[in-house]
């Protein structure tokens, strides 16, 4: 789709008159004409104003002429997943694992590549193949290539052993003890609980991203652990194969 076709489809989705939109995005009425005409496209500072109004990349905006991935991990970048700015805007360079809220999530590659590795393997992909794929890739990304200037000097890291230290301070049992946590998204771990009311829940927010692992039960075969954390609570629950049958063990504010 061309780019005027684009923005009067997001006008159209989200319900905005050409007048109301003008107002949100600081132009005239008749600016969001042309661009629905096709006869001009909007600045940069106005993109930029659009795509966090409709929750979309610029590059989505633009038609996706470019062919976006994590300048960390390498995965391919779709509008769902894209990384946020501390400001709630996109980044485009980033998905939502390796950079939230302004924060790199990553610090040590060999962990990175632990974690992606997991994912990658199928009856076409073995581990071995996988693991030297990344090796080749990651260095080649802009985040390892600038790594001593965008890290921030070991303080994410520093966070993620005190909460470490916190969860395995909870002692719950049949808990192997926590030794890492990854970055999860919050859409792809938000269970639902069943209260003693009956209510149904959930407790994280599905936009957001987290720090977590999964480990498996000590004294149970088939039951695991989730560990989910941020810097406002520690949640953990239990759960069998696929995510089925959940239930909260813990949900402590910090």
């Amino acid at each position: 789709m061309s780019t005027k076709d684009i923005l009067l489809e997001l006008r159209t989705k989200h319900g905005l008159s050409q007048d109301s939109l003008a107002e949100k995005v600081f132009v005239t009425r008749q600016a969001v004409s042309r661009w629905e005409n096709g006869e001009t496209i909007p600045n940069t500072e106005t993109l930029k104003l659009l795509s966090k109004l409709y929750n979309v990349s610029i590059n989505t905006l633009l038609g996706s002429p470019h062919k976006l991935i994590c300048q960390c991990c390498g995965m391919p970048l779709e509008d769902e997943i894209i990384g946020r700015n501390e400001d709630g805007t996109l980044n485009e360079n980033y998905c939502k694992w390796c950079y939230a809220d302004g924060t790199y999530t990553y610090s040590d590659m060999d962990n990175l590549i632990d974690v992606c590795v997991r994912n990658m393997v199928n009856e076409n992909f073995t581990e071995e193949q996988a693991r030297s794929y990344l090796k080749d890739t990651l260095p080649k990304l802009d985040y390892w290539k600038r790594f001593d200037e965008l890290s921030d000097n070991g303080q994410f890291e520093a966070f993620k052993k005190q909460l470490i230290e916190e969860i395995n301070g909870l002692h719950i049992e049949g808990m192997p003890e926590v030794t890492k946590l990854n970055a999860l998204v919050g859409k792809f771990v938000n269970l639902e609980y069943k209260l003693p009311n009956g209510l149904i829940v959930k407790y994280l927010d599905d936009q957001t991203t987290y720090l977590g692992n999964q480990l498996e039960s000590e004294i149970i075969d088939g039951l695991c652990f989730g560990v989910i954390a941020n810097m406002d609570f520690i949640l953990i629950c239990s759960y069998e194969a696929e995510g089925a049958n959940p239930e909260l063990i813990l949900y402590k504010k910090r």
